[in-house]
């Protein structure tokens, strides 16, 4: 707590020399691009990382810079609460228990980040490496010789790599998606076990961030607890594995285990900071936003790319450049208010690196209807500018006029611009194209620092930074000085697409779905795409989405796996939560 209120201290400090200064400037300069990056790329505010003290300075920061632009603050004081999970870790209650003989937390045992804390006494069930699977005339079924109702079920992690078939495996090697087979199949609880091929170091998974639930308790063991399951069968994991190269190697241990599974999930509040800049009642919107949060000290989870190194990601240019190009650029546009012809919402968006929560909080919860947003400008890692100067826009096709304007202002700077015309992109003007609105995602692009601790104050470009961003401000000028009309068009799917973790994925329902895990039961269609699958079936933006085809549907992960065993063309059923009122829907995906 001291070191906290030493902290605010210091802030309140920064803050009232900012007050104390006359601020609005009718030009951008290096020197307060500098201050902005210097104060929210420092060592005191430790990354920006969404939850933390210091992310909440750094958004008080913002806003007290914008208030004293002449903006008028929304919502709270300026600052858009909104709720994250943050930490995952082991309570007190934890206990595994075979013949009277007590095991031992995190030496023997660990429940799995999806685990669901509940206690279970029941007979444990060895079904191999837990697959269902059906291919054309194909399958394979670990479970079909033997009844797993209301049991633990023994489940070797990875595949078998000599089996006597050909099957796509690693489609559903995966803890979850062998998590759900046996909750499927009636299993009450679930033991994870690595085979010696599978892990000769036998290594107990280590938590990391919170990852939904699957509704039962899920714990992984090491071998000689797997050893001890399997006593009376006179059988031992290390021998079982090489073994198992076909189905229906399953069997009844009559061992019965006893476990009880608490994790600790930690909860966070962390913020958009918005600001209005209200020319006149009658007239639309241009957003202009960029992500403030960043990574903290990194580590498992955060998206680091030195993940054995624990040390401040600055974030100087991921996105203190962004956010400072965005606070001069509404000091400017205040001073030119007379010659503008739209009202402006400025937005430091929170959580982006965690999968764009913050930006898609804001239009869920937007201060004005999202019918009155002409467009949306991002801006985020602008301060790299290279040799070649290239500046990278995305989202130019997102509207018709949108290219032509970009290269009439570019014969005053003389940019290498390098257009990418989808709506879609791994930034927070996602969010906005979701809704039907034309975006404009500036940037300077990666480069090797990106999401390392040498993404510093020393190493931003400044002098391309300014150039930038008043390349930016021209645009957003004749944008609204000229009054000029967007025509919204189609460019690209609004949802990612060709990621890791979307390549199994034969099908889609078409929808934007909720990253940030605060529904518990069920996941939210944050956005149901026009004329997509779920659109057609009748589903709407904000339904609950409880099961596929009869299968539950507990968050995005469950959500996922469901998915990935379906097929294009397969007619399903859908079953919502609207309104509090269970509704089912025929989608033909």
């Amino acid at each position: 707590m001291k070191k906290r209120t030493i902290l605010f201290a210091f802030v309140i400090l920064i803050l009232s020399q900012f007050s104390c200064t006359s601020r609005i400037q009718t030009q951008l300069t290096k020197e307060e691009l500098h201050d902005h990056i210097q104060f929210l790329a420092s060592d005191s505010l430790k990354g920006r990382y969404p939850g933390t003290p210091e992310d909440e300075v750094a958004a008080k920061y913002i806003a007290t810079d914008l208030n004293n632009s002449g903006l008028e603050l929304l919502f709270n004081e300026g600052l858009q609460a909104f709720e994250i999970t943050t930490d995952l870790k082991t309570g007190d209650k934890n206990s595994l228990t075979i013949n009277d003989y007590e095991f031992v937390l995190n030496k023997d045992f660990t429940p799995i980040v999806f685990n669901t804390n509940n206690s279970l006494k029941a007979e444990v069930v060895f079904v191999g490496y837990g697959f269902v699977i059906e291919q054309g005339d194909k399958s394979w079924n670990d479970y079909a010789s033997v009844d797993v109702k209301n049991k633990w079920v023994l489940i070797l992690r990875g595949e078998p790599e000599n089996a006597t078939e050909s099957f796509p495996f690693s489609m559903f090697s995966g803890l979850r998606s062998k998590a759900i087979t046996a909750k499927d199949q009636g299993a009450a609880g679930i033991i994870f076990v690595s085979g010696k091929q599978f892990d000769e170091k036998d290594l107990l998974i280590e938590l990391s961030k919170p990852e939904g639930e699957v509704d039962i308790p899920v714990i992984h063991v090491k071998r000689n607890v797997a050893n001890v399951i399997l006593a009376s069968s006179g059988k031992i994991i290390e021998n079982i594995e090489p073994e198992l190269t076909a189905e229906n190697k399953s069997f009844l241990t009559e061992t019965i285990l006893d476990c009880q599974t608490d994790l600790i999930t930690t909860y966070a509040e962390t913020y958009n900071i918005a600001a209005q800049l209200l020319v006149n009642p009658n007239y639309e919107y241009i957003v202009i936003g960029g992500h403030y949060d960043h990574l903290g000290y990194g580590g498992q989870g955060t998206g680091t790319r030195a993940p054995g190194t624990h040390a401040i990601h600055y974030g100087a240019d991921d996105n203190a450049s962004g956010v400072a190009s965005m606070l001069e650029l509404a000091e400017k546009l205040v001073s030119k208010k007379d010659s503008l012809k739209n009202n402006f919402l400025f937005v430091a968006f929170g959580a982006e690196e965690m999968g764009l929560i913050g930006s898609k909080y804001f239009v869920n919860n937007l201060p004005i209807s999202d019918t009155l947003i002409k467009t949306m400008i991002n801006i985020d890692m602008l301060g790299r500018m290279k040799d070649d100067r290239s500046l990278q826009i995305g989202g130019v096709g997102t509207s018709i006029e949108g290219e032509s304007l970009l290269d009439s202002i570019n014969s005053n700077y003389n940019f290498n611009l390098g257009f990418s015309h989808e709506g879609y992109g791994p930034s927070d003007h996602s969010s906005f194209y979701s809704k039907d609105i034309p975006v404009f995602f500036f940037s300077t692009g990666a480069h090797t620092d990106y999401h390392t601790p040498g993404d510093s104050l020393g190493n931003i470009n400044f002098e391309g930074l300014l150039d930038a961003s008043n390349y930016i401000y021209d645009f957003t000028f004749k944008l609204s000085s000229e009054n000029i009309n967007l025509t919204y068009q189609e460019a690209g799917p609004k949802v990612q697409t060709g990621n890791a973790r979307n390549k199994r994925l034969k099908v889609s329902l078409g929808i934007m779905p909720d990253f940030s895990g605060v529904i518990k039961e069920g996941l939210r269609a944050d956005i149901v795409i026009k004329d997509k699958p779920a659109d057609k079936a009748g589903l709407k933006s904000g339904d609950i989405i409880i099961a596929i085809d009869g299968n539950q549907v507990g968050d995005i992960y469950e959500y996922m796996e469901r998915l990935a065993k379906l097929k294009a063309g397969q007619i399903i059923t859908v079953e919502v939560l609207r309104e509090e009122k269970k509704e089912v829907f025929i989608v033909q995906l």
